[in-house]
């Protein structure tokens, strides 16, 4: 176990552990660290804790100081030039005429490089476009294309449900999510009902999965043959997972057959269940080849 504190560079972006050594760093506190981009202004979200050291993916570097007043104005001095360096950017993108969408952009904390963030259909030749900027800023410039994800999580907005989207206000990271959790949620396979703002598969469907594979392992198969307790068994019609309760056409008394409803627990059944392949059309193929090709968000 290593002793570690955690530290965000952008909101509800990436965790990152640094070793906050003997400077007493506190959540909420303000420090300046060093990372892969160079020297980088963080708040600390994390306070002291042990984690495994397999949880640390790079080399765990010291907090170098916690942030003086003179660091805050050098922060809030790079917001400044970032914004006119975005205008500055759209006009050579322009210029250019590159079919790129410029989402975002910043100054790392000792200003040794601009970063652009863009999206676009394809590969972009931006060769120029480096150069052209590199005249104006006399620092390096890199130019990061990411995907839909990304840019929803940097741009914000408002889901299907009316609340603000969950990657612009709490999630850290995109979490991997499926077809087969919709199919599992009971859900339409329809992908404008289970796409979200971005395009892709809504992360919501991850927060509830666990629940309903534990209360799906308790229902028969719809179709399966159930025996009901005190006699008589029947044909699984239909379940409904939150309640708990499945409908079954049994034959009654009269030897007609109806359809009656049942608690879980008044049934025998063999326990779930081999997994079903879900049958996709076209259009979900592609929704869920997009969602594996744009799973690590590039954001730091």
């Amino acid at each position: 176990m290593t002793k570690v504190i955690g530290v965000r560079f952008r909101d509800n972006g990436k965790i990152y552990y640094f070793s906050g050594g003997n400077l007493g760093v506190k959540i909420g506190y303000s420090v300046i660290v060093e990372t892969a981009r160079g020297v980088e202004y963080g708040r600390v979200v994390l306070g002291d804790r042990e984690v495994e050291e397999e949880k640390i993916i790079s080399t765990l570097k010291p907090v170098l100081r916690i942030a003086t007043e003179e660091d805050e104005k050098i922060h809030r001095k790079n917001q400044e030039k970032s914004k006119e360096a975005f205008g500055i950017c759209l006009e050579k993108i322009k210029k250019h005429g590159l079919e790129m969408k410029l989402i975002d952009c910043e100054y790392t904390f000792d200003n040794n490089k601009v970063l652009f963030y863009f999206t676009a259909e394809g590969r972009i030749d931006f060769r120029e476009l480096v150069k052209d900027l590199a005249s104006v800023f006399k620092t390096r410039i890199e130019l990061r294309q990411i995907g839909v994800r990304d840019e929803t999580k940097i741009m914000g907005g408002i889901g299907i449900c009316g609340r603000n989207l969950c990657c612009n206000t709490f999630l850290s990271e995109f979490i991997p999510v499926s077809i087969k959790m919709a199919k599992e949620q009971n859900l339409s396979l329809n992908p404008t009902k289970i796409s979200g703002v971005c395009g892709r598969l809504m992360c919501c469907l991850k927060n509830e999965q666990e629940t309903y594979e534990y209360l799906n392992s308790k229902l028969p198969d719809v179709g399966s043959e159930v025996k009901i307790v005190g006699g008589g068994k029947g044909t699984v019609q239909s379940v409904n997972v939150l309640r708990q309760r499945v409908k079954v056409l049994i034959t009654n008394e009269k030897g007609e057959k109806e359809i009656a409803e049942y608690k879980v627990e008044d049934l025998h059944f063999r326990p779930r269940r081999k997994k079903e392949k879900v049958k996709m059309d076209d259009e979900l193929k592609r929704l869920e080849a997009l969602e594996k090709k744009e799973r690590k968000s590039k954001l730091q």
